[in-house]
């Protein structure tokens, strides 16, 4: 039975995260019976950051990007709320695995894969059953991911499979390509032309579209102490918005004159107001903010609470004024810079090792609270990324009015690792 329910907001009185000297503390007293490492979700902050979500979004349905989860709880808990439907999955054996349902948590009905897929055993499962065909659709952005599935399974061998067209979201601007390499289609006519290729063969039937913004909702526009840097990015997203508001729509229209499309997806946690408002965008793929991984921290339009967070204990005391925390090397993905480190939350004033930082087996700090620090003592980080910290514990204790009340399985805890 799901424990985890945020179907009302919290109350003011509730919101402990605002307080850090309250918050922290609090997780600390909560999870004091729970050996490190320990990770916590804080149910009021994911409430929060679930209605604040669905605010942003201003009646656009919210798709849920289940890579910023992977916690099928959260999932279910947030589904059950009423502007959230479906989910956006990072590959094909996770949406397989989610739409067929177990006896703990309902089969999701409506699974759309977010990036294509090779992956031939996931690609025979599919094909060969009606019920999963009928809730998962692929994400296909040229005429070679049909051609691959078709040498897997011959279109007259399986069944009719939903197919989504990905349309590149990234801005070719006067300093070349600014997004994520996805797509390779770009403008309305070549959308146009792959959406024709597709209704016209045998074993298919378009019924979405995808493009997005990485470089809106994935890119932070208040990075903190880079005033000159968040100009740069704030000239760069008034720009990009503004040509992909003409461009998405542009596209969506000429796919539209071919298939009767179902959904077309955009955005993410980061852009939930602007693409909101784009009348060519049905939902918004987003995840992120629930959990409130420290990425989105630079961002003036919203701050999520800190919903999702781990603790160390310290374990030695190399000098007095350091203390050193055994494990701790959650590094996030992407390009290798200090805001992929997990960031120190509590005790306030701590540092990593410039040697060191976030280590395999030890984490040292130092800094004005270090010195207060003893064997045992917890110290509280947030993850960069918020779904990565889910590969990295088999479960969260959810914490709710300063006590743990229960607990969710990450899906790593439910022996699932698709990536």
């Amino acid at each position: 039975m799901n424990q985890i329910d945020i179907s009302l907001p919290p109350a003011a009185s509730r919101r402990r995260w605002g307080n850090p000297a309250l918050y922290w503390p609090s997780l600390t007293a909560a999870t004091a019976h729970l050996d490190a490492p320990v990770a916590v979700l804080e149910l009021d902050a994911l409430r929060a950051n679930a209605h604040d979500m669905l605010r942003r979004a201003a009646g656009t349905t919210i798709r849920i990007a289940s890579k910023s989860v992977r916690v099928r709880d959260v999932l279910d808990a947030a589904l059950a709320l009423p502007g959230f439907r479906g989910v956006l999955a990072y590959t094909l054996p996770e949406a397989l695995w989610l739409s067929e349902g177990d006896d703990d948590h309902a089969a999701i009905e409506d699974v759309v894969l977010g990036y294509p897929s090779a992956d031939r055993t996931a690609i025979r499962r599919l094909a060969s059953s009606p019920e999963l065909a009928r809730r998962v659709t692929l994400m296909v952005d040229s005429v070679e991911h049909l051609d691959f599935i078709d040498r897997v399974v011959a279109p007259d061998e399986r069944e009719n499979l939903r197919v989504a067209l990905e349309l590149d979201a990234s801005w070719l601007g006067p300093v070349g390509r600014i997004g994520v390499f996805r797509s390779p289609v770009h403008t309305a006519d070549e959308a146009a032309a792959l959406a024709a290729h597709i209704v016209s063969r045998p074993g298919y039937t378009l019924v979405g579209m995808m493009a997005y913004e990485a470089q809106i909702a994935g890119q932070g526009d208040a990075p903190r102490g880079r005033p000159g840097y968040a100009a740069t990015v704030r000239w760069m997203q008034r720009n990009s918005k503004a040509e992909l508001l003409e461009r998405r729509a542009g596209a969506v229209a000429a796919v539209r004159a071919i298939a009767d499309l179902e959904f077309v997806n955009g955005g993410g946690t980061g852009s939930l107001e602007y693409t909101s408002a784009d009348p060519s965008v049905t939902e918004i793929g987003a995840g992120s903010g629930l959990l409130g991984g420290h990425l989105f921290d630079n961002y003036r339009a919203f701050s999520p609470a800190p919903a999702a967070a781990f603790a160390l204990d310290v374990v030695r005391k190399a000098e007095r004024g350091s203390a050193t925390m055994l494990g701790g090397g959650w590094v996030a993905s992407g390009p290798p810079a200090p805001d992929r480190l997990p960031a120190i939350a509590w005790p306030t004033g701590l540092h990593m090792a410039p040697r060191e930082m976030a280590g395999e087996v030890q984490t040292p700090v130092s800094g004005d609270n270090a010195a207060g620090l003893r064997l045992g003592d917890r110290v509280w980080f947030r993850h960069t990324k918020s779904g990565e910290l889910s590969e990295h514990v088999d479960e969260f204790a959810l914490v709710e009015g300063g006590a743990v009340v229960g607990s969710a399985r990450t899906y790593r805890g439910e022996g699932k690792a698709f990536l």
